[in-house]
């Protein structure tokens, strides 16, 4: 498998997406990596479980929490995904304003069925994403997502994915505003989210 550059929707390196939210310190109330301006969110779509069409652009006036990664991982996540349960769970009334998507970087075991069990299980309001990889692979590009498929000659369907494990916050407005690495503590996360929040209109 080859791993994919850092590129953005518009064929824009994407490494401009990410390295701008490290190497930008982060306003004093913020305590994810800040985007400062915020970009663009690329858009996409994707088949759900149920058949009907998820548009990243149809979810303004909330805000996405996008996460990558595959059903079978055995630790980043699982964790991830807990994680945002409970920063969710935190927030009580004010989490229905978001919406976290997960999308797989593993189509040949995720069906957009599977993916979706698989989110739903952490929250029911969660979104669980696949497709073939035809699909996938300008999506994964346009967030500079690495994966490296390890092994699956040899071991059939038992196989690990290596994968960059980054949650992207996209505001109501369809900005990427803020990203956060693995292990980014639920306090941070409930902090930033409640900032964000502000912005949306009753």
């Amino acid at each position: 498998m080859r791993q994919y550059g850092l590129l953005i929707g518009t064929g824009i390196l994407a490494g401009v997406l990410l390295l701008s939210g490290l190497l930008f310190p982060s306003r004093t109330q913020f305590r994810g990596s800040l985007l400062d301006p915020p970009l663009p969110a690329p858009d996409f779509s994707l088949a759900q479980a149920d058949g009907t069409l998820f548009t990243l652009s149809a979810q303004r006036g909330k805000i996405v929490l996008l996460f990558f990664g595959y059903t079978y991982c055995p630790d980043v996540c699982p964790t991830t995904l807990a994680d945002l349960n409970a920063a969710l769970k935190r927030l009580g009334r004010q989490s229905k304003n978001i919406r976290v998507v997960f999308i797989s970087v593993d189509p040949r075991r995720d069906t957009p069925q599977r993916a979706q069990f698989y989110a739903s299980a952490f929250n029911p309001g969660f979104v669980g994403l696949s497709g073939d990889e035809t699909e996938l692979q300008p999506i994964w590009q346009a967030y500079g997502v690495y994966r490296l498929v390890r092994d699956e000659e040899s071991r059939g369907k038992d196989y690990l994915v290596d994968h960059s494990a980054r949650v992207y916050l996209i505001d109501a407005q369809g900005n990427l505003r803020l990203t956060y690495a693995f292990g980014t503590p639920v306090d941070d996360l409930v902090n930033d989210l409640r900032l964000v929040l502000r912005d949306i209109r009753p």
